[in-house]
């Protein structure tokens, strides 16, 4: 195992992403790419100059070789990718001007659902700054939430910050089992990532981002960031202390993501002594010049584009 140390390492899926800007009825060519919500937000923090590891199960099928070389060719650590006998999931995804996204999944027991307490090494968690994960990587499978919950709690004995995202989405999981994953790992959450359109509404039964705040807070997690579309931008709260820091910018192609993006690009910058404020600043830049783009990780860009605007901005 290597001796290096990791700004962050982030737990999950990975999935091929076959995305187009036409109506998936009416496609002749979709564009070939990989997504997952764990794996944008390590390339999203890869990308602006963190050191990173991902830890999952890859399916031993046409796209291995393709994935684990396109990884290692973004500078992520890939020696906690186990190799297995299943497939790798696929997911769809079309956005076409005017019209709503559409989003088809395949990702019925795919490799990524093996991902055990196994496959989570102490050694390996203590060598991060900072330890992601989501309720979309609990969801996989009951392994799955046993690895990350034993991920987090090694990270907490040992002073590594963790992070998550409940990222629900109605696709993938019920309401209940997006409550159920959050009561889980919440107080073993350092910073926690909402959005205000989805994992408020089905984690919560109160309305008030005030409340949210204070209900999350008062379980001891330390940074929170709510997204919010009707407000555009995103609540943050730290130390009990709030600040709003609007969207990058409002001309997005694809938002497909792109919270991911968000999340990768704060993490990085949390790891690099940013304040959250200027974290979130970032992050929203990361966010927004992802969003001008098709698919989850193609589109992310690089660290001079986002910090030659940060820069600027100041």
């Amino acid at each position: 195992m290597t001796d290096k140390m990791f700004d962050l390492i982030t737990i999950g899926e990975s999935l091929i992403e076959f995305s187009t800007n036409q109506k998936l009825k009416d496609a002749e060519c979709l564009h070939k790419y990989y997504g997952g919500d764990s794996l944008v937000a390590a390339i999203a923090a890869r990308r602006l100059g963190s050191s990173v590891g991902f830890i999952t199960c890859l399916g031993n099928d046409a796209y291995k070789e393709y994935m684990l070389n396109s990884w290692e060719s973004e500078g992520l650590n890939t020696e906690h990718v186990k190799i297995v006998d299943e497939n790798n999931g696929i997911y769809m995804v079309s956005r076409t001007p005017g019209e709503e996204k559409e989003f088809i999944y395949y990702r019925k027991k795919i490799a990524p659902a093996k991902l055990s307490i196994d496959d989570i090494d102490e050694e390996y968690i203590k060598k991060a700054k900072i330890i992601y994960a989501t309720g979309v990587s609990q969801s996989l499978s009951i392994a799955s939430r046993e690895a990350v919950k034993k991920a987090f709690t090694i990270a907490k004995e040992n002073g590594v910050i963790t992070a998550y995202d409940p990222n629900y989405s109605s696709l993938i999981s019920t309401p209940e089992d997006a409550k159920e994953y959050f009561e889980e790992i919440i107080e073993l959450s350092d910073i926690l990532f909402m959005s205000s359109k989805y994992d408020t509404k089905s984690i919560f039964e109160i309305s008030s981002l005030e409340n949210i705040i204070k209900n999350v807070a008062d379980r001891g997690v330390e940074t929170i960031v709510i997204k919010s579309s009707n407000d555009k931008g995103y609540h943050l709260n730290s130390q009990r202390v709030s600040t709003f820091i609007p969207f990058y910018t409002d001309h997005v192609v694809d938002t497909t993501s792109s919270g991911d993006a968000f999340n990768g690009a704060f993490l990085h910058a949390i790891a690099n002594s940013y304040t959250p404020a200027e974290a979130a600043k970032i992050a929203s830049i990361d966010a927004g010049l992802q969003a001008q783009g098709i698919g989850a990780i193609k589109s992310i860009p690089n660290r001079d584009e986002v910090y030659n605007i940060y820069k600027s901005e100041e």
